[in-house]
C-alpha cells in the first residue's frame, strides 16, 4: 500500500482569475502547495492541472504534473483520473490537497494518511478545527461539521450548526465553541482509491446540491467520513486578492 498526494489545480476562478499562477512572495501559489505536500511522508505528489501553462510551471519547479480533462466537475474527479491513469492499487491511499492551500502544514497530510491506515474499514477521512469566533460561525464560506462521539461526520453545512437556541450568537465565546465541539471543516481529504472510485461514481445528491458541498454525497449514500481534529492549525486558503495579501503578510512575518 502506498500513500499518494494529488493536488487538483483548475485555472479558471471567478474571484481570483488564474489562481494557481498567482504569485505569493515571488513563487506561484501552486508551486508553494506542491512544495508543502512534498515535505510530507507521501510516496509521491502529483499536481493535476487543466492547463499547459500550469503544468509547465510545476514541472519547471521540479514537481510532477499531469494534464487532466477540463470538463471535470470537481477536484475529486480530477484526482480519480490521475489514480486511474497511473494504475494505483485500490488499497492505496490518496490525499486530495486543495491547490489553494499554500500554508498547509505537511504534518496534517501525514496525520490523515496514518489515521486511514489504522482504520481499515473507513474509506474517507478529513480534518476539522474548533471554531474561534461568532463571525466564522455565521460565515457561509466557513463550512461547519457536526460529528458523533467517535468522530464520524453527521453533517456538513454552511449554516451555523449546531445552532444555540437559547444564547445570542453574538455572545458566543471561544470557550463555548470548545465546550460544545463546534468545528469548521478543513477541506483536505484522504481516500482509499477504491472508495474514491465509488464516490465519484455516485450521482450528485440532494443535500450536496443544496449546500454545494460534495462530501454530503458520501454521507447520503450511507458511508462514513472519519473527521480528525487537525494536529496543527491549518491557515485558511486563498480565494481572493485579500487572501493573497494575508498569506504574503504571514510569510513576511514568519521569516523576519
Amino acid at each position: 500500500m502506498k500513500i499518494h498526494v494529488v493536488i487538483p489545480a483548475r485555472l479558471g476562478s471567478t474571484r481570483l482569475p488564474e489562481k494557481p499562477l498567482a504569485v505569493i512572495a515571488g513563487m506561484p501559489m501552486i508551486v508553494r502547495v506542491a512544495r508543502q505536500a512534498a515535505r510530507s511522508n507521501a510516496d509521491d505528489v502529483v499536481v493535476a492541472v487543466d492547463d499547459q501553462r500550469v503544468r509547465q510551471i510545476v514541472e519547471n519547479a521540479g514537481y510532477q504534473a499531469m494534464l487532466t480533462a477540463k470538463e471535470h466537475r470537481s477536484g475529486s474527479d480530477r484526482v480519480m483520473e490521475v489514480a486511474s491513469r497511473l494504475g494505483w492499487s485500490d488499497r492505496d491511499i490518496v490525499i486530495n490537497v486543495q491547490g489553494d492551500e499554500p500554508l498547509l502544514p505537511p504534518a496534517v497530510i501525514d496525520q490523515l494518511s496514518s489515521s486511514l491506515c489504522a482504520l481499515p474499514d473507513v474509506g474517507m477521512a478529513t480534518l476539522s478545527e474548533l471554531l474561534q469566533s461568532s463571525a466564522d460561525f455565521l460565515d457561509p464560506n466557513v463550512v461547519k461539521v457536526v460529528c458523533d462521539k467517535d468522530g464520524r461526520a453527521l453533517y456538513f453545512s454552511r449554516a451555523p450548526v449546531p445552532f444555540p437556541r437559547e444564547i445570542p450568537v453574538d455572545e458566543l465565546t471561544q470557550n463555548w465553541f470548545e465546550q460544545h465541539r463546534v468545528a469548521r471543516h478543513v477541506g483536505i481529504y484522504a481516500f482509499r482509491v477504491s472508495a474514491l472510485s465509488q464516490f465519484i461514481g455516485l450521482p450528485p445528491s440532494l443535500l450536496e446540491n443544496i449546500e454545494c458541498l460534495e462530501q454530503l454525497r458520501w454521507l447520503e449514500s450511507g458511508q462514513t467520513i472519519q473527521v480528525l481534529p487537525a494536529a496543527q492549525r491549518v491557515p485558511a486558503g486563498v480565494d481572493t486578492p485579500e487572501d493573497l495579501l494575508r498569506v504574503e503578510n504571514f510569510l513576511a512575518t514568519s521569516s523576519s
